[in-house]
């Protein structure tokens, strides 16, 4: 398993941006790649996912229009930018492996995730 740093987190204002990365010192263009966040006092939460090289990408529906998954592979990092921010977007975000991709009716999704890396925190707030 790769060994994942995220980074880039912080306090940031409702309506306002951040982006997020994660990288790694090992090979990650096998890999698919998913952000997901915790807040407090609740159970972790896929966000987005990206596929190993083709760009493929999910977003959960409480994200899209507002996030943006990308991946620079040569760079060995995954970017999150988020804009658009609300309170609710607030917690951990972790990066982490796909275990598993699937393609139904044409629509990519990733399954299973390691157990990523420390995580960076997410605040916003006015």
């Amino acid at each position: 398993q790769l060994e994942l740093v995220e980074s880039g987190g912080g306090l940031a204002q409702p309506g306002g941006s951040l982006t997020l990365s994660c990288t790694t010192s090992g090979f990650m263009g096998s890999y698919a790649i998913a952000w997901l966040r915790q807040a407090p006092g609740k159970e972790r939460e896929e966000v987005s996912c990206i596929s190993d090289s083709d760009g493929l990408t999910s977003y959960a529906d409480s994200v899209k229009g507002r996030f943006t998954i990308s991946r620079d592979n040569g760079k060995k990092t995954v970017y999150l930018q988020m804009s658009g921010l609300k309170s609710e977007d607030t917690g951990v975000y972790y990066c982490a492996v796909a275990q598993s991709v699937s393609y139904l009716g044409g629509r990519f999704s990733c399954n299973g995730f390691g157990s990523g890396g420390q995580g960076t925190q997410v605040t916003v707030s006015s």
